[in-house]
């Protein structure tokens, strides 16, 4: 258990209903919920995530945010994320995952203070937005001052490993105040590296593999949208969750 309180573990990036039973069945501790993991994910849907408070046991944290690209959103977008957070409250998730900056990189404390107050009692986590911040440092204090329980973050990197000597700084920076959880790329052949490196006792990964469609007839005309090939999809992998846990876990129980 870290500083504040927070216990060590996965967390998976569950893409649906499937991939956050799998990752239950793996042993992570908490399920980021999402949808569109091409966008870097976008909220899920109400049926998504009163099935999974219905059936699963693990923490669900859905994702609040609206559309993907920027971390700047419209006073409409600002509504859209209030209104999905009191439909997660109504559904009593553990938790919810926010993120929101200014025009000029900085964190918008003003909009994340009001998206948090509407969020109690349930718990807040600050997304990768913390990543296109302006400076991470001045982000992390800010975020600290908003009580916000964890951030997920690669360091500012493309992914989390080379992001390692950053996290290691912020882990250290954050001094159990907040949880500094590395996220982006992580897999069974580099997490004992970066537990390593880092120092970090909760990490996120999607744990993710491609299922192929099991449709006969296949028009290879035409496109539904703009994703390569259409006739697979992503799915946690309970295997993949579990190889990572049990590294997570020897570390955490040494």
């Amino acid at each position: 258990m870290n500083n504040n309180g927070t216990v060590g573990g996965l967390e998976v990036c569950a893409n649906s209903y499937t991939s956050a039973l799998a990752a239950q069945n793996g042993g992570a501790i908490r399920v980021e919920f999402c949808d569109n993991l091409a966008e870097g994910g976008t909220t899920p849907s109400y049926g998504q995530i009163a099935l999974a408070k219905k059936n699963l046991s693990i923490a669900i944290w859905p994702i609040i945010r609206p559309r993907g690209g920027d971390f700047l959103y419209s006073d409409i977008e600002f509504e859209l994320m209030k209104e999905d957070i009191i439909a997660c409250k109504a559904l009593k998730c553990e938790g919810v995952v926010i993120g929101i900056l200014r025009a000029d990189g900085r964190i918008d404390k003003s909009r994340c203070a009001e998206l948090i107050a509407l969020a109690q009692p349930m718990g807040v986590a600050f997304h990768r937005a913390f990543d296109m911040s302006n400076d991470m440092d001045q982000a992390l204090e800010d975020l600290i001052d908003l009580k916000v329980e964890r951030v997920l973050t690669s360091g500012g990197a493309p992914n989390a490993p080379l992001g390692a000597e950053k996290l290691a700084q912020l882990v250290k920076k954050a001094n159990g105040r907040i949880t500094i959880m590395p996220g982006a790329g992580i897999n069974e052949g580099n997490i004992q590296k970066l537990i390593s490196q880092t120092g970090a006792t909760n990490f996120h990964a999607s744990a993710k593999v491609f299922v192929a469609s099991k449709m006969e007839y296949r028009n290879t005309e035409t496109k539904m949208g703009s994703i390569e090939d259409e006739y697979r999809y992503e799915l946690t992998s309970e295997e993949k969750v579990k190889a990572l846990t049990t590294i997570i876990n020897r570390n955490l129980n040494k």
